[in-house]
């Protein structure tokens, strides 16, 4: 990964490079945001950076992940009382090549461990360690880069905590997270913290024009959509019919949403609804959740006559998008983008899909007769 190749944050690039320049490379960086907003390409190609002005062949290692002195720590599950990184390399290395921008529910999927636990170990901890003890194999600058390391569980943080206090000489550490919640303080203190935001909305058109084949009505709307995510914004450029799927299951929830309230028997709509949609992997089920989410803003939008910013309206299947919006108000728009979001909340927790959804289009029922 090259600086050429990161979607805008021309501002935090320059910073980065600068800092290389101007010999202040933090021995310990923290990059924190979404990993569609850029986390790991940045902390890649600034890794690569280093490496390259102390030995010129190192960028093309870099950019295929098979440099000596650059380690990766990442999530993995336990498999035969075993949960180190190294184990599934290759499957991470497969997977950034292809997309540099994935994230953490992508790499679960990718490893089709849906009902298994990934995290950072306290043993992987003590691997690098071992690692980091020897001596460089190019003579120059060892670099660990940790993705997702949120992820660390309480005995890996407080090991690497040590690692990070006293860390080898010529010893560069770069950890990517989605926010700090989960960073144990003493290592959020003992790290210079990198905020990357969400890609400018015309950085991440221009990316899109460039690298994919859509029309210009297409990219706007899925840069609207996208909201500043790199990653989002590819899965929706190519999900192709998915949208379609999620339009149909959007328009009957909502119609059986109504029904419900004269008619007790459409709630057996919504339980089979939700059944249908609890069958589906966890990512899938997250991306209808950010899908109705976004519908449900619009709708808001079209109803406090701002017509100019609602790019997306629902027309199939006879749908009256003009009707279904005018009770979208600010008396219930919360309290719906609120459940959706615990919904995504429990799902990331591994709760019970079966559940999640029932409750979730349940209580729609409710709050779409709320008045204004």
């Amino acid at each position: 990964m090259n600086w050429e190749n990161i979607a805008g944050q021309d501002n935090l690039k320059k910073l980065l490079k600068d800092s290389i320049a101007e010999n202040r490379v933090s021995h310990a960086q923290l990059f924190i945001g979404k990993e569609g907003y850029g986390t790991f390409p940045l902390a890649l190609a600034y890794a690569r950076e280093i490496l390259y002005r102390e030995n010129e062949h190192a960028a093309s290692k870099v950019e295929h992940l098979n440099h000596l002195d650059l380690h990766f720590s990442f999530p993995v599950y336990t498999d035969n009382k075993n949960s180190l990184s190294k184990n599934k390399f290759e499957e991470f290395r497969e997977m950034v090549m292809a997309s540099p921008y994935a994230s953490y529910d992508d790499w679960a999927a990718f490893l089709d461990s849906e009902n298994k636990q990934l995290f950072i170990s306290a043993d992987e901890v003590d691997d690098q360690n071992q690692k980091f003890a020897l001596k460089s194999f190019e003579g120059g600058t060892k670099i660990l880069i940790v993705w997702r390391a949120d992820k660390m569980n309480i005995a890996a943080s407080n090991k690497f905590l040590k690692f990070l206090e006293e860390p080898p000489a010529k010893t560069i550490i770069l950890l990517t997270a989605e926010n700090i919640n989960d960073i144990l303080p003493t290592i959020l203190s003992r790290t210079q913290v990198v905020e990357v935001p969400r890609i400018n909305d015309n950085d991440l058109e221009n990316y899109l024009k460039n690298n994919f084949s859509a029309s210009d009505e297409k990219v706007k709307e899925v840069v609207h959509e996208a909201q500043g995510n790199l990653n989002d914004a590819i899965k929706l450029l190519e999900s192709g019919n998915k949208n379609e799927e999620f339009e149909k299951l959007f328009i009957q929830w909502v119609r059986d949403a109504f029904q419900v309230k004269k008619k007790p028997e459409f709630l057996k709509n919504i339980i089979f609804w939700a059944r249908e949609i609890a069958g589906w992997n966890r990512e899938k089920q997250k991306n209808f959740l950010n899908y109705c989410s976004e519908i449900f803003r619009l709708a808001l939008l079209q109803n406090y006559q701002s017509q100019d910013l609602v790019y997306k309206k629902i027309d199939a299947n006879g749908f009256n998008w003009t009707g279904f919006s005018k009770f979208i108000s600010g008396a219930n728009i919360e309290s719906i983008l609120e459940e959706i979001s615990t919904a995504d909340l429990h799902l990331t927790r591994n709760g019970n899909p079966k559940i999640i959804w029932t409750d979730l289009g349940i209580k729609l029922s409710r709050y779409i007769h709320k008045s204004a």
